[in-house]
């Protein structure tokens, strides 16, 4: 892993991706005594930050590889970047999801052009579901989060962001399955100057903070976190970048989360999923950590279903 890694990965998925706006708020400063710099995914392609490593993650593959067409099994974000990642590189998708998967998420999918087999509600059968199909039909597996590919994609929204403010003290990103604070570490590590990376993570699904805490990978007990995107766990990729590169990860409860959610829609104006508000909420929870620093704070994504938020 090198600069040229990165430049190269940046200058490859440039025509397929928007270069995000980013937002600032100087009430928030201001209640943080800090200077927030809000890298907004949510208005990437398909809403989300994963649309940059799905992109990267197919340009990689042979032309015979995406002749055959690739696959992941996701409920998510990821199915939806994968969806219209191919559909742009004319390439099949196919995608796994669990029966539970809300309709408006199936439905991007389809809209995508993303091929849907509908599974039990267990990773397990998701996994065989989607090994069935690599086997079937000779498709590509893609982790959502845990390929280097993936990773050096969504290392491009942190690149992005100290390009803009080279003088960044810290980047705070959520933390789910760790494919954005690997590739957010990476883009600190080789473009920032003393830059940390610091995650945000809900405390219900806090498996990162443990992992980090025992130097191996831990799983949760629960999902029952407004954060639906966090609830995945870390993979054996994305694990050693995160162990190397990341200063540390702050835990935050759900109404905190909730807090830091209500605060974005309210001040910055626009619609961010809670998994995007985890990242806030962490610099809310420790504003002594972050005073007179420049921080940047990485919104990963707005595709909430507003059916599911309740702020009283």
């Amino acid at each position: 892993m090198n600069t040229q890694t990165l430049i190269a990965t940046r200058e490859r998925i440039s025509p397929y991706i928007h270069n995000t706006p980013i937002f600032t708020s100087h009430l928030l400063d201001d209640m943080i005594g800090s200077k927030l710099f809000f890298k907004c995914e949510n208005f990437q392609k398909m809403g989300a930050f994963k649309m940059r490593g799905a992109i990267n993650a197919i340009l990689q593959l042979s032309e015979a590889q995406q002749q055959r067409g690739v696959v992941t099994h996701s409920s998510g974000n990821f199915a939806q970047a994968l969806s219209l990642a191919a559909k742009n590189l004319k390439v099949p998708a196919y995608i796994v999801m669990p029966k539970n998967a809300p309709k408006v998420k199936k439905d991007a999918v389809m809209g995508y052009g993303g091929r849907i087999t509908v599974c039990e509600s267990t990773l397990l059968a998701r996994e065989v579901a989607a090994e069935k199909i690599v086997t079937d039909k000779g498709a590509t597996f893609i982790h959502p989060s845990n390929d280097l590919n993936v990773i050096l994609g969504n290392a491009t929204a942190g690149m992005e962001l100290l390009q803009a403010h080279s003088d960044l003290n810290a980047i705070v990103t959520p933390v789910g399955g760790g494919g954005l604070i690997a590739g957010t570490a990476l883009a600190a590590h080789y473009f920032g100057s003393h830059c940390k990376t610091i995650g945000g993570e809900p405390q219900i699904v806090n498996d990162a903070y443990r992992s980090l805490q025992s130097g191996q990978i831990e799983t949760n007990t629960t999902v029952h976190t407004i954060a639906d995107g966090l609830r995945t766990h870390l993979g054996d990729i994305n694990f050693p970048i995160i162990k190397q590169h990341v200063d540390h990860i702050i835990c935050v409860e759900e109404d905190e989360i909730v807090k830091a959610l209500k605060l974005l829609w309210e001040r910055l104006k626009i619609v961010v999923e809670p998994s995007s508000a985890v990242a806030f909420a962490a610099v809310l929870k420790n504003k002594s950590y972050f005073k007179d620093q420049s921080v940047g704070i990485i919104l990963s994504g707005g595709n909430v279903d507003l059916e599911t938020i309740k702020f009283s």
